[in-house]
């Protein structure tokens, strides 16, 4: 969970994991919506495979990037319950029996 909290600090990488909501993209296409360089953006799609964010694969000369939605899933759910029982969002009242 710690990696993937660790990813999304950065807001370049979240902004990648909002691109990919939509569908894969390839690594080019995720570099040009960014104003840095080409290394910059390969450092921050591997924190993002370190974290298990992103998937990674070869099509031809390029690389296309999946979204590992279920990591995301899994570790915002593991960050909420780590909260304990009876944790509830702020403005949620609790129904009382009647």
């Amino acid at each position: 969970m710690s990696s993937v909290f660790k990813a999304l600090s950065d807001p370049t990488r979240r902004r990648v994991v909002q691109l990919l909501r939509t569908g894969p993209l390839s690594a080019g296409e995720i570099s040009d919506r960014f104003n840095v360089s080409k290394p910059t953006m390969s450092a921050h799609f591997a924190v993002l495979k370190e974290a298990d964010l992103v998937h990674a694969e070869k099509a031809g000369k390029s690389v296309i990037y999946h979204l590992k939605l279920s990591v995301l899933e899994e570790a915002l759910l593991g960050f909420v319950d780590s909260f304990g029982p009876g944790v509830q969002a702020p403005g949620v009242r609790k129904e009382t029996a009647r």
